[in-house]
């Protein structure tokens, strides 16, 4: 099988293709023939060597997000070869998801809903798990809640949108002015343009804001929360100064971990089933085509996901 692969770390042109011997399942796990990877921002920052390594020094093959083909389960019960599924296996331990063939935990995955094709189903789980946990789990978001999101066209900021909607919330969208009509697209009943309006002049009495951008836009959404409001954010997790001062003032502050809960995966796929959830894909490139993605990753400012095709 084919593998994307580093030797170094440093800029897209590193990732090179290589075969590589197919990993051999082990008990309870599958072994998926993908069809499709969604990419990340973190998969670029650890490619480039900018974010703390998850996975050691290179050599390493990145991704978490596939979906594909059952083509082998030795003691799960599960999936049988065959069965199309979709995941995030193994966060945050290497799953090496940049590869034709990726064996996984079978309780990592999920079957992909008729719905989603391969590309759709792929781009879904970090940024899918991501928005769900911070909101459901951690958010606690309920019906009636004014929740405020942070980056709401980017990969998880649009994905929770949705999600906070189907809660019952009231949902406030931060993105720039040329991403207006997507938020809006995806259910946003406010969207306010970061690049012409400061939203702590914008916006009050928010319950959860869902942060998904980091720097200052995290201590400075302190003066839009309500009296116990609950910030939880996906970039500033370790930030113990800033959690500091959310208690001093009586707030809440979380971070998000995110890790492949088949629950949290499960609920996400009901709400596709229901037509309540999609994810948006600004453009898909082959698997050879990965260092041209990879640029694209690093460019930032992207509407919804980035996917290969396999």
């Amino acid at each position: 099988m084919r593998v994307i692969t580093q030797q170094v770390l440093g800029g897209p042109e590193v990732l090179t293709i290589v075969d590589a011997p197919e990993p051999q399942p082990l008990p309870t796990e599958v072994l998926v023939r993908v069809k499709a990877i969604g990419l990340n921002p973190l998969e670029a920052l650890l490619r480039s060597g900018e974010f703390p390594p998850l996975m050691g020094r290179p050599p390493f093959v990145l991704g978490w997000d596939i979906s594909g083909v059952v083509e082998e389960g030795s003691l799960t019960y599960r999936f049988r070869p065959g069965d199309e599924v979709f995941g995030m296996p193994l966060f945050p331990r290497a799953a090496s998801a940049y590869a034709e063939v990726v064996s996984a935990p079978a309780l990592h995955l999920v079957r992909k809903p008729a719905s989603l094709s391969h590309v759709e189903a792929a781009a879904l789980p970090v940024v899918g798990l991501t928005a769900w946990q911070g909101l459901v789990d951690l958010g606690g978001v309920t019906e009636g809640d004014r929740v405020l999101v942070h980056g709401g066209g980017g990969g998880v900021g649009h994905v929770a949108i949705q999600i906070a909607k189907a809660l019952g919330a009231h949902v406030i969208a931060t993105a720039s002015g040329s991403k207006r009509k997507l938020v809006e697209g995806f259910g946003a009943d406010e969207v306010i343009d970061y690049t012409a309006v400061d939203f702590t002049e914008a916006v009050r009495d928010i319950d959860v804001v869902l942060d998904t951008i980091g720097g200052d836009t995290v201590e400075r959404s302190l003066e839009v929360l309500r009296p116990g409001g609950h910030l939880v954010t996906a970039v500033a997790e370790g930030d113990s100064e800033i959690a500091a001062k959310y208690e001093a003032a009586g707030m809440r502050f979380s971070g998000i971990a995110v890790d492949p809960d088949p629950v949290a995966l499960r609920g996400l796929v009901e709400l596709v089933e229901q037509g309540r959830l999609r994810v948006h894909v600004q453009e898909t490139f082959p698997f050879e085509r990965v260092a041209d993605a990879h640029r694209l990753l690093d460019g930032g400012h992207l509407q919804g996901k980035l996917v290969l095709t396999v």
